[in-house]
């Protein structure tokens, strides 16, 4: 079996700048992406995670941490770079996995975040109705 790095992409929003309300965004996030991908978590090489600037309550990546399999993750945080009329409270991810080839990837974007990506989001919703 041939295996290849792929870069999965999601994001969602918040309702506000709360340790619980980032957490619940991030867990919510991360199990999506967990549940419509076929991977080991021990296969993922590195994680970014990105936070528009009026998020600063938690690390993203602190979460993540805390997932099963997640703790030899190498995760990073950075603040998204803002442009005005931009999306707000929003936090993505950049994920790179070894994975087998081929494979469907899916990725996630939830929430007012679907706005980001309407293409992958139709197709998503279509591939979440299959699971």
């Amino acid at each position: 079996m041939e295996w290849r790095v792929k870069a999965i992409r999601g994001a969602t929003t918040v309702t506000e700048n709360t340790v619980t309300a980032i957490s619940e965004a991030v867990t919510e996030l991360l199990d999506e992406l967990e549940a419509h991908n076929n991977f080991d978590p021990d296969d993922i090489i590195s994680a970014i995670f990105s936070a528009t600037r009026d998020l600063d309550a938690i690390f993203p990546a602190a979460i993540a941490r805390q997932r099963p399999h997640w703790q030899n993750v190498p995760l990073l945080d950075v603040q998204q770079m803002h442009v005005e009329g931009g999306l707000e409270l929003c936090i993505r991810f950049l994920i790179h996995v070894n994975v087998p080839h081929p494979i469907e990837i899916y990725h996630p974007y939830l929430r007012q975040a679907k706005s980001l990506r309407p293409d992958w989001s139709l197709r998503n919703s279509l591939l979440s109705a299959e699971f």
